[in-house]
């Protein structure tokens, strides 16, 4: 059977895989939640969701520091893996492996093709359709107010990094209604002169820094007519069957 993944390239696989190995958080939950387990051998320690997976399967490294031969001993018959969460490099010697299907996610449409496709090469078409419904139906009724708060998204402190546009989570935090202040900025940029931007709102995410309270009042001193806020990372950039619990998350917000 021939599979063509986001990124263009063609995997060749004998049969339905047996035995997966999942360098992705937010795909790992995904599988669990579509029914796989024990198909699924080897996971990143990162992949908290289920959090009981990370006492039954082998870990593997984490998403940027793949154990390549802890990899190989487990056989896999696929590994799913994504562009901007593992290196090229790790990539490149995975593929001597085993077949590598890779995922790019740059907004939600994104996310549920990912979906559909790994749905399909694991034969679980009728459990991913089910949740891709689920999801579809939530954020086709999500209609917030246009809110025009313009809005910061941090990731890391010490550089301040923030998210800017041709990222997942500027999707997410367009379909709530916020204008991002870094939309003239791509990816991830370092921010070096933060008091410039003057946002509205700022986002301290829990990952993948983990921003507490106590950094609220440092960022406070630097935006003090901003409101400071700090929101869970995983709403706002797992790509996966997190979807489903998003949209009431982000009414919430």
């Amino acid at each position: 059977m021939q599979y063509i993944d986001q990124l263009n390239s063609t995997i060749l696989l004998a049969s339905k895989p047996k035995r997966i190995v999942s360098l992705v958080p937010s795909q790992t939950e995904f599988l669990f939640d579509i029914g796989l387990d024990e198909e699924v051998v080897g996971i990143t320690k990162f992949c908290i969701h289920p959090s009981h997976w990370l006492k039954s399967k082998t870990i593997v490294g984490g998403t940027k520091n793949v154990d390549i031969e802890k990899v190989r001993s487990l056989q896999p018959d696929i590994i799913l893996g994504n562009k901007e969460e593992n290196t090229k490099e790790d990539i490149e010697a995975l593929r001597e492996i085993a077949p590598v299907w890779m995922s790019d996610i740059f907004d939600l449409e994104d996310a549920l093709e990912m979906m559909k496709s790994i749905g399909e090469i694991v034969g679980k078409q009728v459990e991913t359709q089910e949740l891709l419904a689920t999801i579809k139906r939530q954020f086709d009724a999500f209609k917030p107010e246009k809110s025009n708060l313009s809005v910061l998204y941090l990731i890391w402190r010490k550089p301040f990094i923030g998210v800017a546009r041709d990222t997942f989570i500027d999707d997410m935090l367009s379909r709530c209604g916020f204008t991002n202040v870094l939309a003239n900025e791509t990816r991830y940029p370092i921010l070096e002169n933060l008091a410039d931007l003057n946002p509205d709102v700022v986002f301290l995410s829990s990952e993948p820094y983990p921003f507490k309270e106590k950094h609220m009042q440092e960022l406070k001193e630097i935006f003090p007519k901003a409101e400071i806020r700090l929101v869970d990372g995983e709403m706002f950039s797992w790509y996966g069957s997190r979807l489903q619990e998003s949209v009431e998350y982000f009414y919430e917000l």
